[in-house]
């Protein structure tokens, strides 16, 4: 089985993540052996797979989610934006709503420190530091943290926000704030 460089560049992605069959990895391989571009192309690929798959490579602003999305709604095409766009932005809205109603309703009769493991050291947390919280979880985290649970339901907001709705901070990555038992 032959194949040329639109063959090797159209399936390079599936070729990195290993989601080709036998027979088109070789191919691509004994191509790129004689192709110098696309031995660049996949090589280059392999890099970047490897360094943005490397959560400590990125650290993404908190709020740069929300403002993506509101970027992306803007830019979206007008003809995009008919009676198919708003049912999506009213299900995502009912969604995002649900979300908020089940994290409140979850930390209810919460007690103020839900771990065992940290309490409040003498050394005051910065209320308007920001920080990541897991729906579901029970600690608040600085957004570099990498215990964080279930990361892809993290929500921003700020340590007092954080605080108020019941959450602990971690006592990995907040340590200096915490006399940890």
């Amino acid at each position: 089985m032959g194949v040329n460089c639109e063959k090797v560049w159209r399936e390079s992605s599936n070729y990195v993540d290993g989601d080709v069959s036998p027979d088109l990895r070789k191919a691509i391989e004994e191509h790129a052996q004689g192709c110098p571009r696309c031995a660049t192309v996949l090589a280059g690929l392999k890099n970047i797979v490897q360094l943005y798959g490397d959560e400590r490579m990125s650290e993404v602003p908190l709020g740069y989610g929300q403002r993506l999305h509101r970027r992306l709604e803007n830019d979206m095409l007008p003809a995009r934006r008919g009676f198919m766009g708003w049912m999506v932005a009213f299900a995502a809205s009912i969604l995002v709503g649900g979300a908020f109603e089940v994290a409140r309703s979850a930390s209810v009769g919460v007690p103020e420190h839900v771990s065992q493991h940290s309490q409040p050291a003498d050394r005051q947390i910065p209320p308007d530091l920001g920080v990541l919280v897991s729906l579901g979880g029970k600690l608040f985290h600085l957004p570099t943290c990498r215990s964080i649970n279930n990361r892809a339901s993290a929500v921003a907001m700020t340590a007092q926000q954080a605080m108020q709705d019941g959450y602990t901070p971690c006592p990995r990555c907040l340590r200096k704030y915490l006399r940890v038992v």
